[in-house]
């Protein structure tokens, strides 16, 4: 039996992408809200469970602007799962989306070379230059699916609270990243390569001083040695903004990988990052990729290290 394929839609149609997601990200932070802390109890979506959307059927997590539009489309919706397919994928795993659905279109940065470019580059010499460029794909929650054959997670996806310093104490000695504690600021040193934390008790909770951790540790991603980022920024200026905006976010992503609550640490540049997505439609996706690969990072490393195997474990023990 064949499904309405041709009633999918996306949402932005035939608007330019770069301009259809900044100006969904813009909406939001005009209205007060941070796409990428949107609270995990909000109305309707009280079901879903706190962690990175995910293929259903690959089950790899989305990355860069996809979590932020997938995130939005669970909390505007009421989904009650992270998970998301495209209408073949459904199809594969033995079900359909159901007839009338609407779709969510995600995208994929690649990068081609245009035939005038390589023209000039035979004539002129030298190397091609390459122009980048979104690819849009139209993905379902599996919510709006039938007949899928996979398992539901029934769990809210949150660390216990005995469980958020053990996590975040081996997130942060997997990192390889000095940590100082002591002082009354947070804040990470790029020329001594080291994050300065107050200590816990400074923090009307134990897991804000582990929210304050995951912040500066991605800023430090982005020195040389890591992930080279642009993190030499006079305060108040424009970079400055772009770097700050990648830190909130990176953060958010790691914790909620993690199983924590992410929150915003910065709310005061609100305005410097509005001016910055305002000016530049493409600033957004830049900083929600390289976010994505702050995060990744320091997952990875938690991966490897031994800390994580001893906590899962500990998980299957208990």
């Amino acid at each position: 039996m064949r499904h309405a394929a041709n009633r999918q839609t996306s949402r932005e149609g035939g608007q330019n992408l770069y301009d259809a997601v900044t100006g969904r990200i813009i909406a939001e932070l005009e209205a007060g809200r941070f796409p990428w802390v949107r609270p995990w109890g909000a109305p309707g979506a009280d079901a879903a469970a706190l962690g990175l959307p995910y293929n259903a059927l690959s089950e790899r997590a989305y990355s860069g602007i996809n979590i932020l539009t997938l995130w939005g489309a669970v909390f505007a919706f009421g989904y009650s799962a992270q998970g998301w397919l495209t209408f073949r994928q459904a199809l594969d795993m033995g079900g359909h989306v159901r007839k009338g659905e609407t779709g969510v279109t995600i995208v994929y940065a690649d990068r081609f070379i245009p035939e005038a470019e390589k023209a000039r580059a035979r004539t002129d010499g030298g190397d091609p230059r390459s122009v980048a460029f979104l690819k849009r794909f139209t993905v379902f929650n599996v919510d709006q699916c039938e007949g899928l054959s996979i398992e539901r997670d029934s769990s809210d996806g949150q660390l216990p609270e005995l469980a958020i310093e053990p996590y975040g104490e081996a997130v942060i000695a997997a990192s390889g990243i000095t940590v100082h504690i002591g002082g009354a600021k947070a804040f990470y040193a790029p020329e001594p390569d080291v994050v300065q934390v107050p200590p816990q008790s400074a923090f009307f909770a134990p897991i804000d001083y582990y929210r304050t951790a995951l912040h500066e540790l991605t800023h430090a991603t982005g020195h040389k040695s890591r992930l080279d980022r642009k993190i030499l920024n006079a305060f108040g200026s424009k970079d400055y903004a772009r770097e700050e905006l990648v830190a909130e976010m990176g953060a958010a992503f790691l914790c909620a990988a993690l199983g924590i609550v992410p929150t915003v640490r910065h709310a005061d540049y609100l305005g410097a990052w509005l001016d910055v997505l305002r000016e530049d439609n493409r600033a957004i996706v830049r900083a929600a990729s390289q976010a994505s690969k702050a995060a990744d990072w320091l997952l990875d490393r938690l991966s490897a290290s031994k800390d994580a195997h001893a906590l899962s474990t500990e998980g299957a023990v208990a």
